[in-house]
């Protein structure tokens, strides 16, 4: 699809209010194409008025423009990863690619209403949110079409970058913020920030020259420790810190306060596989997550036994590529979220730990009815739970398979291993 088969109708434009969404903005109102922005409110902290974003996104041309309160969605959203301990290539809370899930079911809802059956977006055409954004919409409303200025051959030759765009919007006095030189990128929503590009695609930049936004570097966090109570219901945070919390959004914010003034989850370096099929470095902030992340880790950790850990594991490493890579929103993350749903019907209990420089360390547990942890039965000390003799049998009859093996020369003998020497 290119601008021309859009002259005549109305577009949804998902606008950030940065350069870019002034830029396609008034570019396809210039073509002829009605152009309806919405922008999600998802808890940003770098736009603290997205009232103003809207009027600016009018006076780039938007026939209308409207804010999406989306802030409770993203932090349901962040609790489900949360339960499933979902973290890419071992790290990465998604918390981007989560708020683009959020973002897209809110504009195909106001669009439905509106009658408006395309939807567009910045994305670029080598990142990973132009496959959020198109797979998402694929599946939850296969009848709306998608339109990428990034992939339309008209746009580029236009715009081949940052600079055609600010002479562009300078041209024309639209409403852009001052161009400055800045030395990344930034994306924020409640639950986390994502930095990247510029001075941190060079990976002699290292992490701390990202300024954090959400609390401090840890080696900047407080000398002492600060112990946090962290209480659990069915999953759901019900109190941190001694506050209660009555909805997922109230706890992500105690959560970023408490995490952030400790440096937890400020930092992380990932360099990561992009499901385009390229490496991209990133630097993460997500400290309400962490917190509450480590948290639940720990609860886990009293419930599952080694089988159903097994199964949680493959379960929270299959999502988090999943939400990453643009399928959150079909059958096979359906499913796996039955899984975490289902322990997190049993994850409720009190878990107090230690934020301390960045670290989030156990201090105790209390009050999990469904703990499978027995004080009784795991101690050294004389018990009447454990009869040491009872392991006699037990190991003879491992003890079969292991002969059979090394009978079999499966496994190298004695001899063997001497002659090697």
């Amino acid at each position: 699809m290119d601008v021309r088969d859009l002259q005549g109708r109305t577009v949804a434009f998902l606008a950030s209010g940065g350069l870019d969404s002034c830029t396609i903005t008034h570019w396809l109102a210039s073509h002829g194409v009605r152009v309806v922005c919405y922008t999600a409110d998802l808890g940003q902290g770098d736009e603290p008025d997205l009232g103003a974003v809207a009027e600016r996104m009018r006076a780039c041309g938007a026939a209308e423009a409207h804010v999406l309160p989306l802030v409770d969605e993203v932090a349901e959203a962040g609790l489900g990863a949360v339960q499933a301990q979902a973290r890419y290539e071992g790290g990465y809370w998604n918390t981007t690619p989560l708020a683009r899930y959020v973002t897209v079911r809110g504009a195909l809802r106001a669009m439905a209403k509106a009658g408006i059956t395309v939807l567009s977006h910045g994305a670029t055409g080598r990142g990973n949110d132009q496959v959020r954004f198109q797979l998402a919409t694929n599946m939850l409303a296969p009848s709306v079409e998608v339109y990428a200025p990034w992939r339309d051959g008209e746009f580029l030759a236009r715009f081949g970058g940052r600079e055609e765009m600010i002479e562009y919007c300078l041209a024309h006095e639209l409403p852009i913020k001052p161009p400055g030189q800045a030395k990344y990128s930034t994306d924020a929503n409640l639950l986390g920030l994502t930095h990247e590009a510029g001075e941190l695609e060079r990976l002699t930049t290292p992490a701390s020259f990202v300024t954090p936004e959400m609390g401090v570097r840890p080696t900047e966090a407080p000398g002492e420790p600060e112990a946090v109570r962290v209480v659990f219901d069915a999953g759901r945070p019900v109190e941190v810190g001694g506050r209660p919390t009555g909805s997922a959004q109230a706890a992500l914010r105690v959560a970023n306060e408490i995490g952030g003034r400790h440096g937890v989850g400020i930092g992380l370096h990932l360099v990561e596989n992009r499901f385009v099929g390229v490496k991209s470095r990133g630097v993460y902030e997500a400290p309400g997550m962490e917190l509450l992340g480590q948290a639940y880790a720990f609860l886990l950790q009293l419930l599952l036994d080694r089988r159903a850990r097994r199964l949680f594991d493959t379960v929270s490493a299959y999502l988090a590529e999943q939400v990453y890579q643009g399928y959150g929103e079909d059958l096979g993350s359906s499913l796996a979220r039955g899984v975490v749903a289902e322990v997190a019907a049993l994850a409720s209990g009190t878990i107090e730990v230690a934020c301390y420089k960045g670290g989030v360390s156990f201090l105790g547990a209390s009050d999990v009815p469904r703990s499978l942890y027995a004080e009784e039965a795991a101690s050294m000390s004389r018990s009447e739970a454990f009869d040491h003799h009872d392991s006699e049998g037990f190991l003879r009859v491992l003890g079969v398979g292991a002969k059979v093996a090394s009978r079999a020369g499966q496994v190298p003998g004695v001899a063997e291993l001497a002659a090697d020497e």
